[in-house]
């Protein structure tokens, strides 16, 4: 029996938007099937014919961005304007792609006993990606891009309260003039995953979620021997010293922490300042705290709507009662909230004890948690008392805290002087429970790929 139909709902008002059909067992074995049967061509295609097709999805990204937009903001909450600006960076993922391609996947020489030797990478089949709802479009392309431009076919099983996003990332690898087959949605529940996986048409499978949910799909894909990549949560450390450009770092700190409502597997969300600098910094932090504009987030001046779900406010209030209980202090933005919907004020967590969800647990939201620490050498112990590792941050002049920072802070990545971003030319992921493997760069076309040594006598 296929699942009850699945209600989307706008968390700025609670109302239904749209009501969608789950797809019956039929419907997902017939999708793997098309997908396999098209990788079975698209695989014989060339770098520039897939090039060409993907330089299209950028231009139909681009051209309906305004409406790709708004589904997204009034899916899942985040402010319209930064729902635009994904759209255009996920036609930037396409482009870059359809450049580098050639380069990227190009044969590798190598020395051998033999006349000539070398790698080539060859596609695997068919993918399946779960994806989260925070970035509808963007977690989705940093898949689709490298995946179809390395010659296999994808399957996407998004976050059920984003359904027309994933109907609409269909809609442009469609209207790009992509083979059917070449990319497809599946309309399914979490609980309908395992099977996909274990189909032995489905090669591999990449994850963007949370622990549990990485756990499960990692164990069912490592059942089958089929590659997987994860990535999952963080709880990102942001560190302050007293060398720092002050201004600069609250002005990163405010945006690193409070993007996409707050919603980011790789926000800042642990900040560890100095004590020379920590009540300047304290200071600095509530002031621009108290500037956000909560509200409609189709509103231009808006910098935080409301959460994803009514689950995840509640989960989030929960984290922070709990902290306080615990001793932490609480400093709250003080919006004034409207009735109906998943809002949640923006608000600050002071000096939390270890053994709190201020402390110990990733914090989904506009929250930040602040600790006032004596030297680098303590901070990044701090930092690095964390189940998770993504991302990090250092703010400093200083080039020995610089170099103390890279190499010991336990992240996959550590930005200095600069907010953790995606981008597509870096490679991106992390480590501990944050998962493993890279996204983007030449690490995300060769996530999926047969790396086929050869050799000719």
């Amino acid at each position: 029996m296929a699942d009850q139909t699945i209600k989307s709902v706008n968390p700025a008002n609670g109302t239904v938007i749209e009501e969608f059909t789950p797809h019956t067992p039929a419907q997902v074995a017939a999708t793997i099937e098309t997908a396999d049967l098209c990788f079975a061509e698209w695989r014989k295609t060339s770098f520039e014919h897939r090039a060409a097709l993907m330089m299209k999805a950028a231009d139909v990204l681009e051209a309906n961005a305004d409406r790709y937009a708004a589904d997204m903001t009034t899916e899942m909450g985040k402010p319209l304007g930064q729902a635009k600006a994904e759209v255009n960076k996920c036609a930037w993922v396409c482009r870059h792609y359809a450049e580098h391609v050639a380069t990227y996947l190009a044969d590798e020489p190598m020395e051998s006993s033999g006349q000539k030797a070398y790698v080539r990478h060859l596609p695997l089949g068919v993918i399946l990606a779960v994806m989260p709802w925070n970035f509808p479009f963007w977690q989705v392309f940093r898949f689709a891009a490298p995946t179809l431009m390395a010659g296999n076919t994808g399957l996407l099983k998004h976050a059920s309260n984003v359904f027309r996003s994933a109907l609409n990332i269909e809609e442009v690898f469609a209207e790009a003039g992509f083979p059917e087959g070449a990319f497809q949605t599946l309309l399914i529940g979490s609980k309908h995953v395992e099977p996909v996986i274990e189909d032995d048409r489905v090669k591999g499978v990449s994850l963007t979620g949370s622990g549990p949910a990485g756990g499960a799909v990692a164990a069912t894909a490592g059942k089958g021997i089929k590659p997987s990549l994860l990535e999952l949560g963080g709880s990102d450390a942001f560190i302050v010293m007293p060398s720092a450009d002050l201004e600069k770092a609250l002005d990163t700190a405010l945006k690193a922490r409070t993007q996409n409502n707050g919603q980011s597997c790789i926000a800042a969300k642990r900040f560890f300042v100095h004590a020379d600098v920590y009540e300047a910094f304290k200071q600095g932090f509530e002031d621009r705290f108290k500037w956000l504009k909560v509200g409609d987030p189709t509103d231009e001046g808006t910098d935080i709507g409301p959460l994803a779900t009514a689950s995840i406010r509640d989960e989030l209030v929960e984290q922070v009662e709990k902290s306080v209980q615990a001793g932490a202090s609480i400093f709250k933005a003080g919006n004034t909230l409207p009735d109906s919907g998943s809002w949640f004020d923006p608000c600050i967590l002071g000096n939390a004890p270890e053994g709190s969800p201020s402390a110990d647990e990733e914090m989904f939201g506009p929250v930040a948690n602040l600790w006032k620490v004596d030297n680098l050498d303590e901070a990044i112990r701090r930092a690095n008392n964390s189940i998770f590792g993504l991302g990090s941050v250092i703010f400093t002049k200083d080039e020995a805290e610089m170099t103390q920072a890279v190499n010991e802070l336990e992240a996959g990545a550590t930005f200095v002087n600069a907010m953790v971003a995606s981008d597509p030319r870096l490679p991106f992921g992390g480590i501990k429970q944050s998962g493993y493997g890279r996204e983007l760069a030449a690490d995300g076309i060769k996530a999926f790929v047969n790396r086929k040594t050869v050799v000719i006598a």
